[in-house]
């Protein structure tokens, strides 16, 4: 077999055999590498660089969406290089593949998972090295549009209008890129910015049921960032129900988070990969989105939301694929790379100098087992953790948030001030009291407390009722105007329930309301109803 091999120190070498040519072309480069100039390295690092691309090998193996790949010696791309299949099978169907390179096998082989399906794909065809990582495309064009891993728009409203597109792999940010003060980002829902803050360029778990408002939650924190800070959501869909995608983006239109009419006035890009994808798509689509969402930050130096739906599924499509390329599972038959793999997409959510990517994210916990690697593994990242619980919702408390539950790291008097820490846990507090009174109310009743014990109760059942307040995305569904509210506002108002400045209101007026305004102003309409 004839193999021509260029050095680029000796000239042009006529080898006849594989083995002797990569002999000689080591030989070759490290004799290069000693006596080269600081430009003549540069020239071997760039010509390295761009030898592969365009390079074409051939398909030897097909096993599920995994295939094994040979190609020319010393023209293997790179891991993590996209490959492209193109063309008709023997039997005239069209395939359009495109796979990641994952492992380089020896014998001239690389071993890459495929994003889509392997229907129709046949051992001898050919795939053609990209040369690069996948890549999506980023900017205002991606607003209002939905697409899968590869950047293609699948919401059939065409071709998307940009030229710009960005790897999906990256390093995260240097350190000294890094905004290392802890800055809290309000959101205008006091439930969230009095007991459980998020920090901006932070990770929130967000953990509920079917059915207690997740999605609703989602929509106003996006309505909430696009008003108030100026910035822009995606939401990455990562292995959950085509059909709750779907749900997502028509509620996503009903609601004006996304403009049919003018896309560009959308305030949220969705990317998806839903389980009925291969597992390839599904451990890179949550890439895709972070991507899209780091232009964002980076170039138009905004503020970003960043949506994953759901986290763990991210982990599990790992599990699968470490599992096809016949690496040991380590714990519970996870991937051994399992921090390393939950790590690399954590540590790029972050908060730089021009801006920042918080990050919210649902986990699912499998068997209700917190103690699961998967959960975590995701556990160590967080800043936050936002709980939805079912017996608020069946009261009518909106949004649903446990204000016991849910946590922050940035509940501490140095970041958030001494008032804003001592308000939030005389709240804490309040409500843990009544919690603890509820099994003594509903065997003794009322009447069977302390005077002390029905002011906490009295205060307590206020609190919650305050915890609650209209959505600007629930309009169309509650009549009522959608309410943003101020830190500032949030603490007056609970620091007035505590000292008992509102203890002759009635508690109904603190239900779906905004500040402590709009609660006096409710109490007079309703005395003034109640005496016509």
């Amino acid at each position: 077999m004839l193999c021509r091999l260029v050095d680029p120190c000796a000239g042009h070498r006529t080898l006849r055999s594989s083995h002797h040519a990569v002999v000689m072309l080591r030989r070759s480069v490290r004799a290069c590498v000693r006596h080269a100039t600081p430009a003549k390295l540069y020239f071997l690092m760039a010509a390295a660089a761009t030898a592969t691309a365009g390079t074409k090998g051939v398909i030897r193996q097909v096993i599920g969406p995994v295939l094994d790949v040979e190609f020319p010696a010393g023209k293997l791309p790179k891991i993590l290089n996209a490959l492209r299949i193109e063309g008709k099978n023997p039997s005239g169907q069209d395939v359009a593949i495109t796979a990641e390179v994952q492992q380089l096998l020896g014998d001239h082989r690389v071993r890459a998972v495929s994003m889509s399906s392997t229907d129709g794909l046949v051992r001898g065809m050919e795939a053609l090295d990209t040369g690069s990582a996948i890549s999506v495309p980023v900017g205002e064009a991606t607003l209002g549009r939905i697409f899968n891993v590869l950047g293609e728009p699948v919401d059939e409203q065409g071709p998307v209008t940009t030229d710009a597109t960005a790897p999906i792999h990256r390093p995260a940010p240097k350190l000294t890129e890094l905004e290392t003060k802890p800055t809290v980002f309000e959101t205008g829902i006091k439930v969230i910015d009095l007991l459980a803050p998020y920090r901006q360029g932070g990770k929130v778990g967000l953990f509920g049921g079917a059915g207690v408002g997740k999605t609703v939650l989602i929509q106003e924190l996006i309505n909430n960032i696009a008003k108030e800070h100026g910035g822009v959501s995606v939401f990455g869909g990562v292995g959950e129900r085509t059909r709750e995608g779907n749900d997502l983006y028509e509620e996503f239109k009903e609601s004006g988070v996304i403009n049919s009419d003018d896309l560009s006035k959308s305030k949220v890009a969705l990317c998806f990969g839903q389980m009925n994808e291969p597992p390839g798509a599904r451990m890179r689509v949550g890439l895709s989105a972070l991507t899209m969402a780091e232009h964002f930050r980076d170039v138009n130096k905004q503020d970003v939301l960043l949506f994953i739906d759901n986290i763990f599924r991210f982990v599990q499509a790992g599990s699968e694929v470490s599992a096809l390329l016949g690496r040991m599972p380590s714990a519970v038959g996870y991937q051994p790379t399992l921090g390393t793999d939950v790590g690399a997409l954590q540590e790029r959510i972050t908060s730089t100098l021009e801006g920042s990517i918080t990050s919210i994210q649902a986990v699912y916990v499998p068997a209700d087992d917190l103690t699961d690697p998967a959960p975590a593994t995701t556990f160590a990242h967080l800043d936050a953790t936002t709980v939805l619980a079912r017996a608020l919702a069946a009261k009518g408390i909106y949004p649903a948030v446990d204000p016991l539950d849910s946590t922050s790291t940035m509940l501490q008097p140095s970041v958030v001030g001494d008032e804003h820490y001592r308000t939030a846990r005389s709240v804490q507090a309040t409500l843990q009291r009544y919690k603890e009174l509820q099994d003594i109310i509903a065997i003794l009743g009322l009447d069977e407390l302390s005077e002390d014990d029905r002011r906490t109760v009295d205060r307590a059942r206020k609190i919650e009722k305050f915890l609650s307040q209209p959505f600007f995305v629930a309009e169309i569904f509650t009549g009522m105007s959608g309410k943003y509210v101020k830190l500032e506002e949030t603490i007056a108002g609970f620091n007035m329930i505590m000292a008992g400045e509102l203890d002759h209101l009635p508690e109904q007026a603190f239900y779906l309301v905004g500040n402590i305004d709009e609660v006096k102003a409710k109490a007079e309409k309703m005395a003034s109803e109640a005496k016509g």
